[in-house]
């Protein structure tokens, strides 16, 4: 009996001991087997996330909501000024834009005061450069910055090399490139004489009233500039004047030095007008190398060639009144709406380019159009200020990513980002 119950105790103990080898190796074989779980899971993912499309709305115009809790506050107690220029940087999607203080409240800038009147906040840098995340990278510039330092700061853009560029519409204002740390190394020129009176000439290509309004086409070395009643382009290494044109491709000879004339609103389109219909706020190159001009004047958009043919024109909201008496948003016709539609101007990132997306300032809208068309799909955006309202949009930007940017003046003084919405998180 004996030998038989040491028997079964050992049989017992055996058997338990087989069982716990037994249960050790399923982890041991599920561990030699997991990084190709893990592995296969990122894979997937990505996949996944490659086949996510934007959702589109019922007009086929793209989805976007805003990002409430971007960009970061301003670091240094600086206070937030009119957005008057935004470029999203193409190699690491930096976001610059300018920072104009000229307008600033003093309940804005009343904290630089020695001694302080108030705790917040005092007048910043005006040119800003952001990371994605919305954390200042760097920032210079200013009032007395450099001696020649534009007031009517108007237009910023980052150059492959990294370089900066910036523009202002006062008569002394230019357009200067510096490197991104705020080093001077161009200046544009082409200013009048000081206090002298300037007449609108539009034949005339060495001096310059307004420059402010610019872009650059990097593959062919050039400056595209719109000023008054055409578009001018310069060597952007020179400065040397090149070629120019004026609405609907008439050459600079025969465009008018006399003021457009207003029309009466009555609820619909301005009437049919060749010249170009000032202000003329962007001059935008495709990658297929058409030229878009807007002309807030007429809430019209027109389509060239690099050389100056005319293309094709089409409308924004043009039942807007576009220009007249009764326009106002500016001293001393505080009371009355702005006039005109397309202030500024951003293509989508899509190789095609398929999507225009127009700021305009007047309706608080960004508009969505179809590029090849013209025709308005959509847009986003009201009048007001909480996130995602818009008070006087001056200014778009894109990233890879498709988000967008917008900045704001008058009294809005900010800066917003909006995020396309995937087709499977509506």
């Amino acid at each position: 009996m004996q030998i038989r119950k040491s028997w079964n105790e050992v049989s017992a103990v055996a058997i338990g001991f087989s069982c716990f080898l037994t249960l050790a190796a399923v982890p041991a074989a599920r561990a030699q087997q997991s990084p190709v779980y893990e592995l296969a899971i990122p894979a997937a993912r990505a996949q996944a996330q490659q086949k996510q499309k934007q959702a589109v709305d019922a007009q086929g115009a793209p989805v976007f909501r805003v990002d409430p809790f971007w960009p970061k506050p301003l670091p240094n107690r600086w206070s937030m000024q009119q957005v008057t220029g935004l470029y999203v940087e193409a190699k690491n999607d930096h976001i610059w834009f300018l920072n104009r203080g000229a307008a600033a409240d003093g309940d804005e800038i009343g904290g630089g005061d020695n001694p302080p009147r108030i705790d917040c906040c005092v007048r910043g840098p005006e040119v800003i450069e952001l990371d994605p995340e919305g954390n200042v990278v760097s920032s210079w510039g200013g009032p007395g910055y450099i001696p020649q330092w534009p007031t009517g700061l108007q237009t910023i853009v980052a150059d492959r090399e990294g370089n900066i560029w910036i523009g202002g519409t006062a008569p002394q204002d230019s357009i200067l490139k510096f490197s991104r740390d705020g080093k001077l190394l161009w200046d544009f020129g082409h200013r009048p004489p000081k206090d002298s009176p300037l007449k609108e000439n539009n034949q005339q290509t060495d001096i310059i009233g307004s420059k402010g309004r610019f872009n650059l086409d990097e593959d062919a070395r050039e400056i595209y500039m719109v000023t008054s009643k055409r578009l001018l382009v310069f060597d952007m290494d020179t400065g040397a004047f090149k070629r120019g044109w004026g609405g609907h491709g008439m050459p600079l000879s025969e465009i008018s030095n006399e003021p457009i004339p207003p029309y009466t609103w009555t609820g619909g389109p301005p009437p049919e007008e060749k010249q170009f219909v000032p202000d003329l706020h962007f001059a935008e190159i495709s990658k297929d190398k058409l030229v878009y001009v807007g002309e807030r004047g007429q809430d019209r958009i027109e389509v060239f060639t690099t050389d100056g043919k005319f293309v094709k024109e089409f409308y924004v909201s043009p039942n807007t009144p576009a220009r007249g008496e009764d326009c106002g948003g500016l001293p001393p016709k505080t009371k009355m709406p702005p006039c005109g539609t397309t202030y500024k101007m951003v293509f989508s990132k899509d190789p095609e380019q398929k999507y225009m997306y127009v700021a305009d300032g007047t309706n608080n809208h960004v508009w969505i159009l179809d590029r090849n068309s013209g025709k308005t799909l959509g847009s986003f955006g009201s009048n007001g200020k909480y996130a995602g309202q818009f008070h006087w949009i001056n200014a778009i930007g894109m990233d890879s990513k498709g988000n967008i940017y917008t900045g704001e003046v008058e009294q809005a003084k900010r800066i917003q980002r909006f995020v396309p919405v995937m087709a499977d998180h509506r």
